[in-house]
């Protein structure tokens, strides 16, 4: 068991003959007293200082636990964005490979039917030309016959 001031204090010492001085003894003892009561005030400063600073410290720890966990957490949300960004990237593009196609083969789809109308077209107009040209050469040839130049004839006679 530690002793206290009041210990140091209140000890007594049996009398000798030839014994120390009385009066320097108390001094001595009291001078022990007040180091001493000096070294407890100093050692419950220093306890409660220890007692704030570990506070401080469990606070700061807490504090960076936190913050681990919360960059730990945004790293995640970071890589999930990444993650889904890329996702809906490829999304976008393969809807727009998707599209490009689409429009390609429409395209070539209306390209061969176009192609196949103007072939059409010309067929026709070939067609029109032919029979319009027998038609010209049906009359050329009617108009030189024999029979139209009596007919001429007649009608000058007629006339």
């Amino acid at each position: 068991m530690a002793l206290t001031p009041l210990d140091i204090h209140n000890k007594e010492f049996g009398r000798s003959f030839r014994g120390y001085d009385e009066d320097q003894v108390n001094e001595f003892l009291d001078q022990i007293i007040k180091d001493y009561e000096a070294n407890i005030r100093e050692n419950k400063d220093l306890q409660n200082q220890l007692a704030a600073i570990q506070e401080r410290l469990n606070h700061f720890s807490s504090i960076e636990e936190t913050l681990s966990k919360t960059i730990i957490v945004a790293q995640e949300a970071a890589d999930e964005l990444r993650s889904n960004s890329k996702k809906e990237a490829q999304l976008i593009i393969k809807e727009a490979e998707k599209n490009a196609d689409r429009i390609i083969n429409e395209s070539l789809t209306k390209s061969r039917k176009i192609s196949v109308e103007i072939e059409e077209l010309k067929k026709q107009a070939s067609i029109y030309r032919t029979r319009f040209r027998t038609l010209l050469e049906a009359q050329l040839e009617l108009l030189g016959q024999e029979d139209w130049n009596a007919m001429e004839r007649i009608e000058i006679e007629q006339a």
